[in-house]
């Protein structure tokens, strides 16, 4: 009985998907919750007056806290914080060229502190990537803006659209 118990178990671990399969492939409107998405437009771009008149970073929308642990990926556009001219260790990830440079700043739920610990080659800033790693719900508060999201980053790929 116990050899046909292991037997059954390994069975069953080989048929589990592998940890790349688990990766969680999300666009920007994936990290605001359902019943919010109403505020943010198709892609999950947030309503934004770019008349001048709203100078501070909008509050609007909440994390999806289920997405907490997960493993993802999700495109964006990086600002470096910190690193050197060939890699950055920490960097704001953003969902269009430009944010949090120009006022104002995404609401914080379509910004992503990225953690590097060893480092990750940027070689265009105002290209798109892919950023892989485990998402943390998790508010940090920057210069530049206040962020929903800390992601501990493992790979960057470069961007397909497929």
């Amino acid at each position: 009985m116990k050899k046909l118990l292991i037997t059954l178990t390994l069975g069953l671990l080989a048929s589990l998907p592998s940890i790349a399969d688990d990766v969680l492939k999300l666009d920007w409107i994936d990290l605001v919750p359902e019943n919010e998405r109403n505020l943010f437009d198709a892609v999950g771009m947030p309503e934004i007056d770019h008349s001048g008149g709203q100078m501070t970073q909008s509050m609007v929308g909440s994390v999806r806290t289920e997405l907490n642990g997960s493993q993802v990926k999700i495109p964006g556009f990086v600002i470096p914080l910190e690193g050197d001219a060939n890699q950055v260790t920490e960097f704001l990830l953003v969902p269009y060229f430009g944010a949090c440079i120009h006022v104002p700043p995404p609401p914080p739920n379509q910004i992503i502190y990225v953690k590097f610990p060893d480092g990750a080659p940027i070689q265009e800033l105002w290209d798109v990537v892919y950023v892989i790693g485990e998402l943390k719900t998790e508010t940090l508060n920057h210069d530049l803006a206040q962020t929903g999201y800390l992601l501990q980053g493992t790979k960057i790929e470069a961007y397909d659209d497929l």
